[in-house]
């Protein structure tokens, strides 16, 4: 609200520190997208900077021109503590959605420990009422699948609108931080469980370990485009396994170590959707010695073969 007042700027310096210890690098980057690039501790030290009276009575020198000798007025004082603090909230005060961002990030962040209760197990399996937050949870799910099909990439890719010759990692992950969003707060752990509760024998796979690409799988079978909700890296190495199969009957051989680094490569595709020569800059090719070793050991195929592989393991 354009607000100045030192007890309200303290105390919302103390909150947006607490908020900052508790973000993670996928946070992080949320925030300097919404910000325009400034992440949450520097707009955190510039309130608490603005409060500093050092600071303001230096401010009041510059603004009114006074040399090192000539002490600003109270009301000078003032007058530049009112700036300080204004230019310190500018990134708040000038960003609704930042505003938003970070409400809905501190929602995301909330966790209540019950640690007094003690539970007694009344019933094994799912309840009746569990069916039917499941059955109300998928539902919703596949709802904001058809109604925003033509508003999110990676839905674009599945309901077979024109688009990219392949699904992109970035898509995906756009993809998950909207439907984590409030009032969602959808994850692909959530969702895998609620279609194990309601479908136990079509789904594969634990819902407490889940990868980001796994909303790959569950889009595909919440479209009914796959019969089975099977973790995307499973699919990715029962592909992976064919297509060797494949080389195998064709006579096309590779040697101990090429295979030790194609299944790497089949590895990386399952946790980002494609592999690409930049990749080899990472872990774990780096380790192994990254692009340079890698070219060794495939010389010319190398690229022939990256784009192989993503056609025969996209999603």
């Amino acid at each position: 609200m354009g607000g100045s007042d030192p007890d309200v700027l303290s105390s919302l310096a103390s909150r947006l520190s607490r908020l900052g210890k508790d973000c993670g690098p996928e946070e992080d980057a949320r925030i300097r997208e919404a910000s325009g690039g400034v992440g949450l501790t520097p707009i955190t030290h510039a309130i608490v900077e603005a409060l500093d009276p050092d600071r303001q009575e230096a401010r009041a020198r510059s603004i009114h021109g006074l040399t090192e000798g000539q002490d600003p007025t109270k009301a000078q004082v003032l007058q530049a503590a009112q700036v300080l603090a204004k230019e310190a909230v500018a990134p708040l005060a000038t960003k609704p959605g930042l505003r938003q961002l970070l409400q809905d990030i501190k929602r995301e962040l909330e966790q209540v420990i019950d640690e007094v209760s003690k539970d007694t197990l009344i019933f094994a399996g799912a309840s009746a009422e569990a069916k039917e937050k499941a059955k109300a949870l998928v539902t919703s799910f596949e709802k904001f699948l058809t109604e925003n099909k033509d508003e999110i990439d990676a839905l674009q890719f599945f309901f077979s609108v024109p688009h990219r010759e392949r699904l992109r990692y970035d898509d995906i992950k756009v993809l998950a931080a909207t439907i984590k969003a409030p009032p969602r707060s959808w994850t692909p752990e959530v969702l895998w469980r609620a279609y194990e509760v309601l479908e136990k024998d079509k789904v594969r796979g634990a819902s407490s370990k889940r990868l980001l690409t796994d909303l790959v799988s569950l889009v595909r079978f919440a479209l009914n485009k796959d019969d089975q909700l099977v973790p995307h890296a499973e699919r990715v190495r029962a592909r992976f396994d064919t297509w060797m199969a494949q080389q195998v009957n064709r006579g096309r051989g590779f040697s101990e170590q090429q295979t030790r680094w194609l299944e790497m490569m089949r590895d990386h595709v399952a946790a980002s959707l494609e592999i690409g020569i930049e990749d080899f800059d990472e872990v774990p090719f780096v380790q192994e010695g990254g692009l340079g070793r890698a070219s060794q050991v495939f010389g010319a195929e190398l690229e022939p073969l990256l784009q192989e592989l993503n056609e025969v393991l996209a999603a």
